[in-house]
């Protein structure tokens, strides 16, 4: 019978790793969320919650369905996808889609790992353990990064923040419903799902 340990890092004690370093984690620790900053540093989040993973399958099932009529478009990718930014950051949002010129671009090997690249369109949803701060700085890195559109969902307040590119950040209280707009052409979210408990 093995021990099983854990490590506890002071929350002071930050962890610097490559992108190889990040791959090699990443490949051996399949059941953990990591991501990396753009300053090398190893971020480590905790699986979804009940309800929170519930939400997410919801998010993810609607632009998957989307996705299904009209595939020729681009790819989508759920919360286990990560990607390397232009920055350096690798990131894994809640849901993704990359549009089919920029995905047909890259080549076998980068699409099986990382893809190289950051996605023109991004969803994170906000769980209870969240501090909404990083979550909007990470929008903004989206951004910043090449993302044309993302919705930052907030259940814990009935918000969404709309992040475009180029624009100001809107914020929405309690919609129904999040248009794709250009980006996502007739793909309409449902958020009553999302606002129930």
């Amino acid at each position: 019978m093995h021990a099983t340990l854990t490590l506890e890092l002071p929350t002071s004690t930050v962890l610097q790793v490559t992108q190889e370093q990040f791959e090699a984690l990443a490949a051996a620790n399949r059941d953990l969320r990591l991501e990396r900053t753009a300053k090398g540093e190893l971020m480590v989040m905790p699986p979804a919650g009940g309800e929170s993973s519930q939400k997410n399958s919801s998010l993810t099932g609607q632009l998957y369905a989307w996705f299904e009529t009209r595939d020729n478009l681009g790819v989508v990718f759920d919360s286990s996808g990560g990607f390397i930014l232009p920055n350096g950051a690798i990131r894994s949002p809640d849901a993704a889609w990359v549009s089919r010129s920029r995905w047909d671009a890259l080549t076998s090997e980068q699409r099986r790992g990382f893809p190289p690249l950051c996605p023109d369109f991004v969803i994170e949803l906000r769980s209870p353990s969240d501090n909404l701060p990083p979550l909007q700085a990470k929008m903004q890195e989206y951004l910043d990064n090449g993302t044309q559109l993302g919705w930052l969902i907030n259940p814990q307040q009935q918000q969404v923040e709309v992040y475009r590119d180029g624009r100001e950040v809107e914020v929405l209280d309690r919609p129904l419903e999040l248009s794709g707009e250009s980006v996502l052409p007739e793909f309409r979210l449902n958020l009553q799902r999302i606002w129930s408990p």
